[in-house]
């Protein structure tokens, strides 16, 4: 089995093990979105949290690939940087893959950020397996989305410079998610 899986158990191939993963952006720029835009991903348990990065940042909009991403899932004190597997300059842990999350079984949540400077945090949660897919696909792929995807830069035009964005946010927001990340959920 590859390093760094998303679930565990099952050889790539496989059609056991394959996973819906519904991922809505939260945060991003100093901004809370609302209505939050999402997408649906189906991934295979061969797939690694570093594809599952990838397939999310191109079906949101991405293309400045060059920052650091990092992964939380839920009950877990620590949260671990994800490298993108060919890409140079970001940051590889070869011999300390991120833990899957126990194995992802539905209701299983984490936290994916992109960008830990502009904070482009997720809310991905697995659901039941998407029965489309007969077998998992070669990579972690979008079946169907929802909402308008922001510019990375907060641009509307080709030629605008990258704007500042908004300061402030309202825990509010987020009194209903899973206590992942601090600023989510109810603590005691």
């Amino acid at each position: 089995m590859r390093p760094d899986p998303v679930v565990t158990g099952q050889p790539a191939g496989a059609t056991e093990g394959l996973l819906s993963i519904e991922v809505e952006l939260v945060t991003g720029r100093g901004r809370n979105w609302w209505p939050r835009p999402g997408r649906v991903f189906t991934a295979g348990p061969g797939h690694t949290f570093a594809e599952l990065a990838e397939a999310i940042d191109v079906a949101f909009g991405r293309w400045d690939l060059a920052h650091l991403r990092m992964l939380r899932p839920a009950g877990r004190d620590r949260a671990q940087l994800v490298g993108l597997a060919g890409r140079a300059g970001l940051p590889r842990h070869p011999r300390r893959p991120v833990p899957p999350a126990r194995p992802a079984a539905p209701g299983t949540s984490f936290a994916y950020v992109f960008d830990l400077g502009e904070d482009w945090t997720h809310m991905c949660t697995v659901r039941p397996a998407d029965d489309r897919w007969p077998a998992p696909p070669q990579a972690p792929r979008p079946l169907c989305g929802w909402g308008s995807v922001p510019d990375q830069y907060g641009r509307n035009f080709a030629d605008a410079r990258p704007a500042a964005g908004p300061p402030g946010r309202s825990a509010a927001m987020f009194a209903d998610f899973p206590a992942i990340l601090p600023i989510w959920g109810t603590r005691p």
